[in-house]
C-alpha cells in the first residue's frame, strides 16, 4: 500500500496551485470543474511520488486562526534532498514574503528542517 494523494482545501486555486508549482517543482494538468456541486480542482504531483490534489468548493470556509493547531492533519514535509537546499529554500520564501515558523535546524528525531506556511496557512516541513 501506498498513499496516491492528499487533499487541501483552498478558496484561490491558481495562487495555491501556482504556490507549490514555483517553489516545489510541482506539475498541474487541467483543471477539474463540477459546477452542479460548486467544485473545483488541480491534481499537483511530485516527480516521484504521490500527489497533492488542491480543492475549492463555494462553501468553504477560511481558517478560524492562522498557525493554531486542531486535531486532524498537522503538515505535510517535502524533502529537498539536501541540507543547503533546505537552507535556501526556507530563505527564498522568507523573502518572498512568506511566513517561517521554524527556521532551519536538526530535530530531536533526527531530521534537518524548517517549517513555512503556504498562502492558506498550511504547515509545509522542507526537510532534507
Amino acid at each position: 500500500m501506498k498513499i496516491r494523494h492528499i487533499a487541501i482545501w483552498t478558496n484561490d486555486l491558481e495562487r495555491l496551485r501556482d504556490f507549490y508549482q514555483k517553489y516545489f517543482g510541482l506539475k498541474y494538468g487541467n483543471k477539474y470543474v463540477n459546477a452542479s456541486k460548486g467544485f473545483s480542482s488541480y491534481f499537483l504531483t511530485f516527480e516521484n511520488g504521490p500527489s497533492i490534489e488542491i480543492m475549492t468548493r463555494e462553501d468553504i470556509e477560511d481558517r478560524a486562526e492562522e498557525n493554531k493547531q486542531t486535531v486532524g492533519f498537522a503538515h505535510i514535509a517535502i524533502s529537498v534532498r539536501e541540507k543547503a537546499l533546505v537552507n535556501s529554500l526556507t530563505e527564498r520564501l522568507r523573502l518572498d514574503g512568506y511566513r517561517v515558523i521554524g527556521n532551519p535546524r536538526l530535530t530531536g528525531d533526527g531530521f534537518y528542517e524548517s517549517v513555512i506556511l503556504d498562502p492558506d496557512g498550511n504547515h509545509i516541513e522542507i526537510t532534507e
